[in-house]
């Protein structure tokens, strides 16, 4: 299985959401920000250096707020989402075509990436 993390950034009370870009595994869906670890780096090493890589920002990782499993056709991956902060830069997109700052309950309305939709879940009980 798989590890991948993925990045809970609040504004307010919005959360960022991109869209996998074409040409992208899953493109058209919509995920929070992140990528798998390479060993032996840390979770939160791993999601820093993802959005730096996907989002050109400097960030800083912190506690796990939820879990998912999911069974790809390509293969298992264990989902870990952290809330995460913005410390330098401003977003740029290279593997993503579209980003938006939403409540929690909207989340959920759009087309997510399969694995995207308990942390959405888990994301509107928190929030309620």
């Amino acid at each position: 299985m798989k590890l991948v993390t993925a990045a809970i950034i609040r504004d307010g009370e919005d959360i960022l959401v991109v869209r996998r870009g074409a040409g992208e595994m899953l493109a058209g869906f919509w995920e929070f920000p992140g990528g798998p670890v390479e060993r032996p780096e840390t979770l939160q090493e791993c999601l820093e250096r993802e959005l730096f890589a996907v989002l050109d920002i400097a960030t800083k990782a912190g506690q796990v707020i939820a879990v998912c499993d999911h069974a790809y056709e390509s293969g298992s991956i264990k989902l870990v989402a952290m809330e995460t902060k913005i410390v330098q830069g401003k977003i740029t997109l290279a593997v993503h075509d579209k980003m938006r700052w939403l409540p929690a309950g909207d989340i959920l309305g759009l087309k997510l990436a399969p694995a995207a939709i308990s942390i959405a879940q888990s994301l509107l009980e928190e929030s309620a």
